[in-house]
Formats: structure tokens, C-alpha cells, sequence
């Protein structure tokens, strides 16, 4: 007869036991194999310059928005209009992706992503009306929803212990393509026009050969299912010390730190140029420059953001990131041309540390849901701007844009709840 062992209240035969035993170990190394224990930097690069490639052709919107207007005598309104379109639909499909690929990881996506990007290129390009630049965004949009959970995914994969400095190298890529819209403008549109788009149908072509050799190794990776286990420690749906009310507190915290975040993003992408046109006097390319500072700034910003955060803690760089914004952000409208510009390079450098930090922040808080928290956020980013834009243009046309910039720069001093997030030794409890 097989002897009884008692184990956690319930009796097992030794068999039982040793089965039992063998389980839990095979579940404790799966749980630590979920990470490549090394920072994979080859890999961490190509899918930032894929960021690059990828935010640069969706920069040509925004960077387009002073030649459509005078070329298609849009309004300010139908300007905000554009920039919703395209965010909206980024906004809504990403954490639907997010979510799916928790479940069933798919990297032949990956590529085809910007397969739409590239479809929304061209068509923009030739697009003769309000209407078809419409739908040329929307593609855009969808080409940016399938590329930000995925690749949110790999660079959490090929972080290591390093998740920090992976998601700044991930996102500081689509910072610098980000900051080159002004330039493309200044260089580029202001003399080609609108078909002047149609080249960066080869930024297309380059993103979609990397995809293919980042989705290969994603695939040749044997932690894809292991990513939707129930977290280390789970029961009954209770995934960590910190209790279901607190991650939810958090997690809205969270979101009201995204959305100051980037409505102020959106009051300086879609509309500091024409307020240094209307207000100052510059030229549409002089005025470019100074938006290629900002976002150039925003880049250094994000970089350098993930290194601080792994040093000095997710919730102080988060704190710091958007509440320090606040006294340029809010000086900024009062400010001369110089200063103004001064202000502009610091309120983009400080701001733009804090988003890479989020998404790790949030992912930490929920593990074993990283396309979800990864789709949610990126979605977020890209609706809250979209939304901005848009009820800022009606704004403006009703007001003018310098009221705009003084009622935008007040949105960093929501940084203050921050500090009602978890601190990170209750934050590490969780993985």
C-alpha cells in the first residue's frame, strides 16, 4: 500500500507527490525562462530602426498639415480631423492585437504591418482630396496597430534584466523618426509638395526586409506560449501582493499621466508651428526647425529615460518626467522667439522620458498580459493625440492658437499623481 504524504491540506499518494514536485519545477523554470536571460542588442536595434522608418512615414501627416492647408484650403478643424483619423484607428485596433497575441503570439505579422503603412504612404501621396487623405491615414493608422504590440513584445523578450534601456532603445527610434517630419517639411515638401511622400515608400520597403529577420528570430524563440501563463504565485485570479483595487488605481493613474502627457504632445506637434507662423512672423520652414528642436529633444529625452529609470526607480523618473515639464511648458507661451524655442527643447526633453517608462511600469504591474499593456498604452498615446488634435483645431478655430499653447501648458502639473503610484519595491513584488 503507497504511503500518504499531506501536501497543502489534501492527501496524495508518493506518486502523487512526486508528480506534484515535478510540476511545480517545471512551472518555477518555465515562469524564469520567460525573459532571454542576456540583452539581445542586434535585435533591440533592428526593431528600433524599424520605429524609426515606421514613425518617420507616419510623421509625413503632421509634417504635411502646413501644405495640405494651403494647398486644399483646409481648415484647422479638418487638420485635427486628419491627425484623429489616424490616431483613432492606431488607438482602437492596438490593444485588440495586444490582447489577441497574448494569447496566440504571431510574428508573421510583423511585416505586414507596414505593408499598410506602405499602402497609406503612396496613397497619400496621390491622394487628390479631404476624403482620400482620409483613408490613406486610416491605412497608416492600422500599419502603426499591428507594429506597436509585437514589437513592444520582442523588445520586452530581448530585454533581459535590462527593460528599462530595451523599451527606450525600442521607442527612441520612433522619437527620431518622429523629429524628422519638420525636416522633410522644411527640405522636402515645402518644394515637392504633397508627392513628395511617394520616396518614403522606400523607408517602407527597408522596414518590411528587417521585419522579416526580426520575426524569424521571434519565431526561433521557445518562450512564445510561455507568455500566457497565469504569473508566478497565482490563484484564484490574484496575481501578486498587490491586491486587484490597487493595480486598477494604478493602472488609471497611469492612463490620466498618458493623457497629459500626450495632449500637450499634440498641442506642439499639430499646432506650434502655426502658432510661431501667426504669432512670431517666421516662415513655414524657419518655424519647421523649431519643431525638429523639440522632437530631437523628445528623442534625447527617451533615451535616456529607460538607463535613469533602471538607476533611480520607475515611479521617480515618472514623477520627475512629467511633473518637471510643467514651469517650461507653462513659460513657454510668454516667452520671445529664442526663449520660446529654449523652452521648447527643455519641456521635450524632460516630457518624453516618462512614456517608455509607463509602458514598462505597466507591464510590470500586469505581468503576463505584455500586448495587452503594450497595445493598451501605444493605443492610448496614439488616440489621446488624435483627440487632442482634434478638439484643439476646433478650439483654435473658434480662439486663436496662442490660447491653445497657454491652456496646453498647464496639462504637466497632472504629473503630481504620480506619486500615488506603488513605490517599486511593492511594484517588484509583482513579477
Amino acid at each position: 500500500m503507497k504511503s500518504k504524504i499531506r501536501i497543502g491540506g489534501s492527501d496524495h499518494s508518493k506518486g502523487s507527490a512526486d508528480n506534484y514536485a515535478m510540476n511545480t519545477k517545471a512551472a518555477v523554470g518555465q515562469t524564469a525562462s520567460t525573459i532571454v536571460p542576456t540583452t539581445v542588442f542586434p535585435i533591440l536595434f533592428a526593431i528600433s530602426i524599424v520605429h524609426l522608418l515606421n514613425d518617420t512615414m507616419q510623421s509625413t501627416v503632421s509634417a504635411l498639415f502646413p501644405i495640405l492647408k494651403a494647398e486644399l484650403n483646409l481648415t484647422y478643424s479638418q487638420i485635427g480631423m486628419i491627425a484623429l483619423a489616424m490616431n483613432l484607428t492606431a488607438s482602437v485596433l492596438q490593444p485588440l492585437i495586444g490582447r489577441y497575441a497574448d494569447i496566440r503570439p504571431m510574428p508573421s505579422i510583423l511585416p505586414i504591418g507596414v505593408c499598410f503603412t506602405l499602402a497609406g504612404v503612396v496613397s497619400l501621396a496621390l491622394a487628390p482630396n479631404y476624403a482620400t487623405i482620409l483613408l490613406a491615414v486610416i491605412a497608416i493608422g492600422v500599419g502603426s496597430a499591428i507594429f506597436h504590440p509585437e514589437s513592444s513584445r520582442v523588445a520586452y523578450l530581448a530585454a533581459g534584466s535590462r527593460r528599462g534601456l530595451a523599451q527606450s532603445i525600442f521607442q527612441v527610434g520612433g522619437n527620431i523618426g518622429s523629429s524628422l517630419g519638420p525636416i522633410m517639411t522644411a527640405v522636402i515638401f515645402v518644394h515637392l509638395g504633397q508627392f513628395g511622400v511617394i520616396w518614403f515608400a522606400f523607408a517602407a520597403f527597408a522596414a518590411i526586409a528587417i521585419q522579416v529577420y526580426v520575426a524569424r528570430w521571434y519565431s526561433d524563440q521557445r518562450l512564445l506560449p510561455r507568455h500566457t501563463a497565469k504569473p508566478r504565485g497565482s490563484a484564484g485570479g490574484k496575481a501578486s501582493g498587490l491586491t486587484q483595487r490597487q493595480v486598477l488605481w494604478a493602472v488609471i493613474i497611469l492612463v490620466f499621466l498618458v493623457i497629459s502627457k500626450n495632449v500637450y504632445m499634440a498641442s506642439i506637434t499639430s499646432y506650434y508651428t502655426f502658432y510661431l507662423i501667426n504669432d512670431y512672423g517666421v516662415t513655414v520652414s524657419h518655424a519647421q526647425w523649431f519643431l525638429f528642436a523639440f522632437l530631437a529633444a523628445a528623442a534625447a529625452g527617451t533615451f535616456l529615460g529607460g538607463p535613469m529609470t533602471d538607476r533611480f526607480g520607475r515611479r521617480n523618473i515618472i514623477w520627475f518626467s512629467i511633473l518637471g515639464t510643467a514651469p517650461f511648458s507653462i513659460l513657454l507661451p510668454y516667452a520671445n522667439l529664442f526663449w520660446t524655442g529654449v523652452l521648447a527643447v527643455l519641456a521635450g526633453f524632460i516630457l518624453s522620458s516618462a512614456f517608455s517608462i509607463i509602458v514598462v511600469y505597466a507591464q510590470e504591474l500586469m505581468p503576463g498580459k505584455i500586448g495587452l499593456v503594450s497595445g493598451l498604452f501605444f493605443g492610448l498615446a496614439f488616440g489621446v493625440g488624435g483627440l487632442g488634435s482634434a478638439l484643439l483645431g476646433w478650439i483654435a478655430d473658434a480662439t486663436d492658437i496662442a490660447f491653445i499653447m497657454k491652456v496646453c501648458a498647464f496639462l504637466p502639473l497632472l504629473g503630481i499623481l504620480a506619486v500615488l503610484l506603488p513605490k517599486d519595491e511593492r511594484l517588484r513584488e509583482q513579477q
